[in-house]
């Protein structure tokens, strides 16, 4: 039963509490973000600060020009963090305490990248892009994911990698105050998450499809609430399939190079459709990494159902937060449910954004689930 905690390298930098905090959670490891995309994040614990905004994503390593030079696609120092390597000297502090380090990285999910490449993006049926998403059909996505994952791990000594948004963004996104929730059913959700980038549209002609009469059937899906007839729908799915496979073996293949030794856990979801930061799991991805890191946020019951569909077919790795959504009087029942589905490791998040009232949770939830 082996527990991480995620953490950001500002909750790390300048806070000489991190290391006690972190002991009292009677967790394994740290999981450190390295590459992350933009955000507002609560410090409610660091002694000199109580908000970082980390306004684009960023590469908390050093951003090398020789590294990237003849690109599109490169990543933006952060100019919030006081130093060009947050994540390694991050990653030194909780080494030199004796704490286990993953590397969190964060792949295909960039704002500022996406408005500045909208060809590169996510294009759905309507003909609008999604800026946020990269778009991973696109051989320059895949590029530069592996780019980013190698220099992520660059003379970085970690003792695992976990890897985010290693596949299709779809059309649900949080952030930037967002007005979207609950205007369309998951099945419209799920059309309007097929990208139909040039890309795309090649790899439906390549299995047989009219790429503008799969884009109208698209539309025309998403206006009377119908489902794909079975075999455009599966044609569809298999190209993202493949095109996701693909970069995640290009990326692994970077991440090994780096990093020989140490396990990777892919953020994925049982069902074959999601898209987001924890993509829709292929058949063929699951013997390609060591765990799949499933998303068990919602306290309710039925979250123990992605559990149990991947337990005994991959190592599952479940990820819980303590702050909302999750109801805190239901957290302790929701990890022992988990556990009980097949999990057998247990992500908990988050150590810097957890204010006082909410790090003993954090403890209370390692204890639940080794008990």
């Amino acid at each position: 039963m082996v527990i991480s905690v995620h953490a950001f390298p500002w909750d790390v930098l300048d806070d000489d509490g991190i290391v006690d905090r972190f002991a009292q959670t009677g967790a394994d490891a740290v999981t450190l973000a390295v590459s992350y995309h933009s955000t507002r994040a609560a410090t409610p614990l660091h002694p000199s600060r109580r908000f970082v905004d980390a306004r684009h994503a960023a590469l908390y390593r050093p951003v090398r020009e020789q590294a990237w030079a003849g690109r599109r696609l490169v990543p933006q120092a952060p100019d919030w963090t006081g130093t060009a390597d947050a994540a390694g000297e991050a990653a030194a502090v909780l080494r030199a305490a004796g704490i286990p380090v993953n590397a969190w990285i964060v792949l295909a999910h960039d704002t500022r990248l996406g408005l500045l490449n909208p060809d590169l993006t996510v294009l759905n049926c309507f003909g609008e892009r999604y800026p946020y998403a990269l778009c991973p059909a696109q051989a320059e996505v895949r590029e530069h994911c592996v780019t980013l994952a190698g220099e992520a791990l660059r003379d970085l000594p970690v003792d695992g990698v976990s890897l985010e948004s290693c596949g299709q963004m779809g059309v649900a996104h949080i952030g930037c105050h967002e007005k979207t929730d609950g205007a369309y059913s998951p099945l419209v959700q799920r059309v309007l998450s097929i990208c139909c980038c040039t890309a795309c549209t090649a790899a439906w002609a390549a299995r047989g499809l009219d790429p503008d009469q799969v884009v109208a059937a698209l539309c025309e899906a998403v206006r009377t609430e119908t489902q794909l007839p079975e075999q455009t729908a599966a044609a569809l799915l298999a190209a993202r399939q493949e095109a996701t496979a693909t970069m995640l073996g290009e990326v692994l293949a970077e991440v090994r190079r780096h990093a020989p030794v140490a396990p990777v856990t892919l953020h994925g979801h049982p069902d074959s459709w999601a898209a987001g930061p924890s993509p829709g799991l292929a058949p063929q991805v699951l013997p390609l990494v060591d765990r799949v890191l499933v998303p068990c946020w919602p306290t309710d019951p039925a979250t123990a159902d992605l559990v149990s569909a991947l337990a005994g077919r991959v190592i599952v790795d479940a990820y819980v937060t303590v702050l909302p959504p999750a109801q805190p009087d239901r957290l302790s029942t929701h990890v022992a449910r988990l556990r009980e589905a097949g999990a057998t490791r247990l992500s908990l998040y988050h150590l810097g954004l957890a204010s006082a009232a909410h790090q003993p949770l954090l403890a209370a939830l390692t204890k639940e689930f080794r008990s």
